[in-house]
């Protein structure tokens, strides 16, 4: 579990250290700050996440271990990009998107780049494993969803984290984001912004089948 929690945490950092860092130039001063952009743990008297697969990620100092690791692009599909790159040489794969369209109620708010990947580490036994970075701290114990066609799934939620909420509903839910056109990810920031952000899952398919070659 403990080396669940620290591949988990820098897979977060590599995305969002190669992806979303440079954006952080153009937000207004009281946005998300850096720290936001990977998961972290919660304070001491944060409620305990549910016991699954897809445990909190630890304090650990996981920034040394992926601090200048850059993604290598294996290919682009419609989309979707599929990557690879071997922070603290354990080898990641990954396929990530970043939405289409997004909205804020109320609108306009500020806030970070949000993206979806899905990744796999072989060394810790983990294979497509989704998870979000929503670009702002989620309200504290706050259920996130992601649709897809008529199928809706619980995320669970932890800084600007989120990950699937019940692990044994993970493989159905790539299964039915393969078939499907879009996925919506709807979440509600700390300071009570609802946001909903659809990715178009075009090359989806491709794209995690195409990580997963890398990652055998």
């Amino acid at each position: 579990m403990h080396n669940n929690r620290r591949g988990r945490l820098v897979t977060a950092l590599v995305v969002a250290g190669a992806f979303a860092v440079p954006a952080l130039a153009q937000q207004p001063p009281d946005s998300a700050p850096p720290a936001v952009l990977a998961p972290a743990a919660p304070a001491p008297a944060a409620k305990k996440p549910p016991k699954h697969n897809h445990a909190a990620a630890s304090a650990e100092p996981a920034a040394a271990v992926a601090g200048g690791v850059k993604p290598t692009l294996l290919g682009q599909f419609g989309d979707w990009g599929a990557y690879t790159a071997s922070p603290g040489g354990k080898k990641i794969c990954f396929a990530i998107a970043k939405p289409s369209t997004s909205e804020t109620i109320p609108p306009n708010r500020p806030r970070n780049p949000s993206y979806m990947f899905i990744s796999s580490r072989p060394a810790d036994k983990v294979s497509n494993e989704m998870s979000i970075i929503i670009g702002y701290p989620f309200k504290p114990s706050s259920d996130a969803t992601v649709a897809v066609g008529s199928n809706t799934f619980a995320l669970y939620t932890q800084q600007d984290g989120a990950w699937i909420k019940n692990a044994a509903e993970e493989a159905h839910l790539l299964e039915v984001m393969r078939a499907a056109q879009s996925a919506v990810v709807k979440g509600t920031s700390a300071k009570g912004t609802r946001t909903s952000d659809v990715f178009s899952l075009k090359g989806f398919g491709q794209a995690l089948d195409r990580a997963a070659q890398d990652c055998k």
